[in-house]
């Protein structure tokens, strides 16, 4: 008889067996589970785990595998999301790549409110990994992240191939390489946005009448005011849990090192400004075989590259991105 099968009988009569660790464990009412019984359950033991365990794998996977377009035969895309969770960051891109490219979104724990979000990206990257290899375990992948989500699919990368799967590339969307995230660096990138507000301010008082600036002084400090006076807004309980996920994910990520990979990153940057020394994205030329650079059209920003204005222009280098995997292949 097999698994299955076996497993239902045993339901049909109140026994109840589920796998703990390496162990089996069971339940069943007084008299039930009979000296025959208990021989197969003991003779089928590693059977009978590895089907739970593989049943488990599954059903996380619904958790975490969201479908975002998923028809096709082309090699699937994987997709992290950015430091919220939110896998629809890459709705729009799916849309325009086409009903013959499989997408699927991969969502954290967290997100759902029935785990708890995880603190280091290898953990992350295992989570995602064998729900990916249980649910297409004979593809050949492609990995793409988003903004912090770049990190746990470099790292995700490097675990499949570590399995044995085939990496056709990575693809990561404005995602500054992980110690961007430290807090020396985040000191420095908030006292850069305070500068720049501060120059933005002047400029715009240089090229007003003293009238004109009092008057823009004026409403400056009312609005800051209202700001400060404003009543709370409620709670929004999918927002706590988002805020939730994305201070677990910049924890692991302020830890996290990155090694090798064997493999090809392809960079996909909003603007040419991304290209000036010292870019947070350059950094990962350091940890992979082969590197490739996407720059999209001036005006473009990291939180706009996958929206509407501009998701077709990157969806084309995306493609030809794809396209140079096939030829390689």
């Amino acid at each position: 008889m097999i698994v299955p099968a076996f497993l239902e009988e045993l339901r049909s009569r109140d026994i109840r067996v589920w796998a703990d660790g390496d162990q089996l464990r069971c339940t069943a009412p007084t008299g039930v589970l009979t000296p025959e019984l208990r021989h197969q359950l003991r003779e089928r033991k590693a059977d009978i785990v590895e089907f739970l365990r593989s049943v488990e794998t599954l059903t996380q996977q619904e958790r975490a595998i969201v479908p975002l377009q998923p028809h096709g035969m082309r090699a699937p895309i994987f997709g992290v999301p950015g430091h919220s969770g939110d896998v629809f960051c890459y709705r729009l891109l799916a849309q325009h790549l086409g009903d013959d490219q499989p997408f699927f979104g991969l969502q954290p724990p967290g997100v759902d409110g029935q785990s708890e979000p995880l603190t280091r990206v290898e953990d992350l990257a295992a989570y995602f990994a064998a729900q990916i290899r249980a649910y297409r375990p004979d593809d050949s992948y492609v990995i793409a992240g988003y903004c912090a989500g770049g990190t746990i699919a470099f790292e995700l990368a490097r675990q499949l191939l570590q399995h044995g799967a085939a990496i056709r590339f990575v693809a990561l969307f404005t995602s500054p390489y992980p110690t961007s995230y430290r807090r020396l660096p985040q000191l420095g990138q908030r006292i850069a946005g305070e500068v720049e507000s501060v120059r933005e301010h002047a400029r715009v008082l240089l090229s007003l009448s003293n009238g004109e600036r009092r008057r823009y002084i004026t409403q400056r400090l009312r609005d800051r005011k209202a700001r400060r006076n404003a009543p709370p807004a409620p709670p929004d309980p999918v927002e706590v849990l988002r805020a939730k996920v994305q201070a677990a994910t910049i924890v692991g990520l302020r830890r996290y090192t990155p090694r090798h990979f064997d493999g090809r990153l392809s960079l996909f940057l909003p603007n040419k400004g991304w290209l000036r020394p010292g870019s947070p994205m350059l950094r990962w030329k350091r940890v992979a075989r082969e590197t490739e650079k996407h720059v999209g059209p001036d005006g473009c920003d990291g939180d706009h590259m996958l929206l509407e204005s501009h998701v077709h222009v990157f969806a084309d280098l995306f493609r030809a991105s794809l396209m140079r995997g096939c030829a390689a292949i």
